[in-house]
């Protein structure tokens, strides 16, 4: 079963970077697609970015030019850079990995721990 291991989470003062990485492990698997997505005290989660295959990455318009999205395929590893951070940006972060078994054509979605992101100064 695949599994995901999120970390670089923490307190940041704003207008500060934080580089969040995410690893999924477990047997053999095809990754079709990765991606951050982050729920605030009282709101709903919502997709921060997302990376598939060779295509161009997709990033929220409230994070488009302070995060980068990156991804290591060698090793099953997304990551988020996140720069000029803001308060608003104060959340739980989560990793999601959508990925096939060897044969077969049904995709499976998998979620990280979450981390915490705080920006406060």
């Amino acid at each position: 079963q695949v599994q995901l291991v999120e970390s670089g989470g923490g307190l940041v003062q704003p207008g500060g970077s934080l580089r969040l990485s995410c690893t999924a492990s477990g047997g053999i698997f095809s990754i079709n697609a990765m991606g951050w997505y982050r729920q605030a005290p009282g709101k709903q989660r919502e997709s921060v970015a997302a990376i598939t295959g060779a295509a161009s990455p997709n990033y929220a318009d409230s994070v488009k030019g302070r995060f980068t999205i990156s991804r290591d395929n060698a090793k099953n590893t997304v990551f988020l850079q996140m720069n000029s951070l803001k308060p608003e940006d104060t959340a739980v972060y989560y990793c999601n990995v959508a990925y096939r078994l060897p044969g077969s054509y049904r995709q499976f979605d998998v979620w990280g721990q979450g981390t915490q992101v705080t920006v406060a100064s």
